[in-house]
Protein backbone atom coordinates (compact mmCIF):
# COMPACT_ATOMS: atom_id res chain seq x y z
CA UNK A 1 0.00 0.00 0.00
CA UNK A 2 1.36 3.29 -0.87
CA UNK A 3 0.50 6.84 1.05
CA UNK A 4 -2.38 8.43 -0.21
CA UNK A 5 -2.70 12.13 0.18
CA UNK A 6 -5.89 14.27 0.89
CA UNK A 7 -5.02 17.59 -0.70
CA UNK A 8 -7.37 20.45 -0.48
CA UNK A 9 -5.90 22.58 -3.36
CA UNK A 10 -3.37 21.29 -5.76
CA UNK A 11 -3.11 23.23 -9.04
CA UNK A 12 -2.86 21.45 -12.22
CA UNK A 13 -3.20 21.89 -15.77
CA UNK A 14 -4.03 19.82 -18.62
CA UNK A 15 -1.89 20.21 -22.01
CA UNK A 16 -1.85 18.01 -25.49
CA UNK A 17 0.99 17.17 -27.74
CA UNK A 18 0.98 20.52 -29.83
CA UNK A 19 1.21 22.64 -25.66
CA UNK A 20 3.18 19.87 -24.26
CA UNK A 21 6.85 20.28 -25.31
CA UNK A 22 7.00 24.67 -24.83
CA UNK A 23 5.27 24.28 -21.26
CA UNK A 24 7.88 21.23 -20.49
CA UNK A 25 10.76 23.20 -21.78
CA UNK A 26 9.67 26.46 -19.88
CA UNK A 27 9.75 24.06 -16.62
CA UNK A 28 13.72 22.44 -17.71
CA UNK A 29 14.90 25.82 -17.98
CA UNK A 30 14.16 27.12 -14.36
CA UNK A 31 15.15 23.36 -12.79
CA UNK A 32 18.06 24.56 -10.44
CA UNK A 33 18.98 20.61 -9.41
CA UNK A 34 17.15 17.39 -10.52
CA UNK A 35 15.29 15.97 -13.17
CA UNK A 36 13.53 12.43 -13.50
CA UNK A 37 11.74 11.33 -16.96
CA UNK A 38 10.61 7.85 -17.59
CA UNK A 39 9.74 7.38 -20.75
CA UNK A 40 9.47 4.00 -22.52
CA UNK A 41 10.69 5.11 -26.33
CA UNK A 42 13.72 7.02 -26.73
CA UNK A 43 13.97 8.13 -30.44
CA UNK A 44 17.15 10.12 -32.20
CA UNK A 45 15.04 13.04 -33.42
CA UNK A 46 13.42 13.58 -29.54
CA UNK A 47 17.19 13.13 -27.82
CA UNK A 48 18.20 15.82 -30.28
CA UNK A 49 16.17 18.17 -29.28
CA UNK A 50 16.50 17.49 -25.66
CA UNK A 51 19.93 17.89 -25.65
CA UNK A 52 20.08 20.98 -27.53
CA UNK A 53 17.20 22.02 -24.68
CA UNK A 54 19.82 20.79 -21.88
CA UNK A 55 22.41 22.38 -23.70
CA UNK A 56 21.46 25.68 -22.75
CA UNK A 57 20.51 25.15 -19.36
CA UNK A 58 23.04 22.60 -17.60
CA UNK A 59 23.98 24.55 -14.53
CA UNK A 60 24.67 21.38 -12.43
CA UNK A 61 21.44 19.94 -13.01
CA UNK A 62 21.04 16.28 -12.31
CA UNK A 63 19.05 14.11 -15.18
CA UNK A 64 17.97 10.82 -15.12
CA UNK A 65 16.31 8.91 -17.59
CA UNK A 66 14.22 5.42 -16.92
CA UNK A 67 13.82 3.50 -20.20
CA UNK A 68 13.11 0.30 -21.71
CA UNK A 69 16.28 -2.23 -22.73
CA UNK A 70 16.24 -1.44 -26.64
CA UNK A 71 15.56 -5.00 -27.22
CA UNK A 72 12.56 -4.81 -26.15
CA UNK A 73 11.21 -2.92 -29.33
CA UNK A 74 10.73 -3.96 -32.86
CA UNK A 75 13.96 -3.31 -35.34
CA UNK A 76 13.85 -0.32 -36.05
CA UNK A 77 12.62 1.25 -32.41
CA UNK A 78 16.10 -0.44 -31.28
CA UNK A 79 18.36 1.20 -33.30
CA UNK A 80 16.46 4.52 -32.21
CA UNK A 81 16.80 3.64 -28.75
CA UNK A 82 20.33 2.96 -29.19
CA UNK A 83 21.24 6.23 -31.06
CA UNK A 84 19.15 8.19 -28.71
CA UNK A 85 20.42 6.56 -25.52
CA UNK A 86 24.19 7.49 -26.90
CA UNK A 87 22.72 11.03 -27.66
CA UNK A 88 21.72 11.29 -24.35
CA UNK A 89 24.86 10.01 -22.88
CA UNK A 90 27.32 12.43 -24.99
CA UNK A 91 26.21 15.23 -23.10
CA UNK A 92 26.31 13.83 -19.88
CA UNK A 93 22.12 12.74 -19.02
CA UNK A 94 22.64 8.99 -16.89
CA UNK A 95 20.35 6.68 -18.62
CA UNK A 96 18.84 3.94 -16.55
CA UNK A 97 17.79 0.99 -18.64
CA UNK A 98 15.30 -1.22 -17.39
CA UNK A 99 14.66 -4.54 -17.48
CA UNK A 100 11.10 -4.35 -17.79
CA UNK A 101 7.56 -3.43 -19.38
CA UNK A 102 7.30 -0.29 -18.51
CA UNK A 103 5.39 2.12 -20.21
CA UNK A 104 4.99 4.90 -17.60
CA UNK A 105 5.50 8.74 -19.02
CA UNK A 106 6.32 10.88 -16.37
CA UNK A 107 9.27 13.66 -15.06
CA UNK A 108 9.70 15.40 -12.04
CA UNK A 109 11.28 18.48 -11.40
CA UNK A 110 13.08 19.82 -8.60
CA UNK A 111 10.97 17.38 -6.75
CA UNK A 112 8.68 20.05 -6.74
CA UNK A 113 6.91 19.67 -10.58
CA UNK A 114 5.04 16.56 -11.53
CA UNK A 115 4.24 15.54 -15.45
CA UNK A 116 2.60 12.42 -16.08
CA UNK A 117 0.12 11.41 -18.86
CA UNK A 118 0.29 9.26 -21.95
CA UNK A 119 3.14 11.47 -24.17
CA UNK A 120 6.66 9.50 -24.69
CA UNK A 121 8.49 12.69 -23.55
CA UNK A 122 11.82 11.77 -25.87
CA UNK A 123 9.91 9.99 -28.62
CA UNK A 124 6.36 11.34 -29.25
CA UNK A 125 5.57 11.82 -33.02
CA UNK A 126 1.92 12.36 -34.23
CA UNK A 127 0.01 10.83 -31.95
CA UNK A 128 -3.15 12.37 -29.75
CA UNK A 129 -1.55 12.39 -25.99
CA UNK A 130 -2.89 14.54 -23.16
CA UNK A 131 -0.22 15.80 -20.37
CA UNK A 132 -1.10 16.94 -16.77
CA UNK A 133 1.63 19.04 -14.98
CA UNK A 134 1.35 19.65 -11.18
CA UNK A 135 3.55 22.28 -8.42
CA UNK A 136 3.05 19.41 -5.38
CA UNK A 137 6.03 18.27 -3.43
CA UNK A 138 4.00 15.42 -1.79
CA UNK A 139 2.30 14.02 -5.04
CA UNK A 140 6.26 13.94 -6.55
CA UNK A 141 7.47 12.36 -3.36
CA UNK A 142 4.38 9.78 -3.55
CA UNK A 143 5.48 9.28 -7.18
CA UNK A 144 9.19 8.52 -6.72
CA UNK A 145 8.06 5.91 -3.87
CA UNK A 146 5.43 4.16 -6.13
CA UNK A 147 7.47 3.96 -9.07
CA UNK A 148 10.58 2.67 -6.69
Amino acid sequence: MFRKFTLSHVQTELFDEHSFFKAFSNDMKCAKHSVIIESPYITARRAKEFSKLVSKIRNNLNITIHTRIPSHHDSNLTKQALLGIEILERIGISIIVCSDLRHRKFAIIDDEILWEGSLNMLSHSNSREIMRRTRSTDLCSQMIDFTR
